[in-house]
């Protein structure tokens, strides 16, 4: 399955609910299995839930997992909730992700991806194009 077209599917289904910002980021988050409410720290903290699973993913962030879009939408419900620069150390320093991984680099799109969201730079129509051009692999 090609995970990667399926979360720019999910995306592109939570962008037409034209939510404010901080919940679409947040409702990206349900898809990496990151609740709403108080409940998301346990959520992120053990790692989500595959509930997309399979490739599709640019080789450089593909790790031979069919987790990638977990951790993807995992790490945009953190972004969305703790700002980037931590979320980078927490994946660098607790997740033990550095920056040269194929976990690593789709870390930092998902904090790239927060940080557009929010500033409004990419507007959630074009997200799920976002997540094609910057994410999948051919075929996306």
């Amino acid at each position: 399955m090609d995970a990667c077209a399926a979360l720019a599917d999910a995306v592109a289904r939570l962008a037409d609910r034209g939510h404010p910002n901080g919940r679409f980021l947040r409702e990206i988050g349900r898809i990496g299995g990151v609740r709403r409410g108080p409940l998301w720290l346990t959520d992120a903290a053990s790692g989500g839930s595959n509930r997309l699973r399979g490739r599709g993913f640019r080789a450089a962030l593909d790790d031979d997992t069919d987790g990638q879009a977990r951790h993807f939408a995992g790490t945009v419900a953190v972004a969305a909730r703790t700002g980037g620069r931590f979320a980078r150390w927490l994946t660098t320093v607790v997740l033990r992700d550095p920056p040269d991984t194929a976990d690593g680099r789709l870390s930092d799109e998902a904090i790239a991806f927060v940080a557009a969201v929010r500033s409004g730079e990419l507007a959630q129509a074009d997200a799920p194009s976002w997540i094609r051009h910057h994410l999948c692999g051919r075929g996306a």
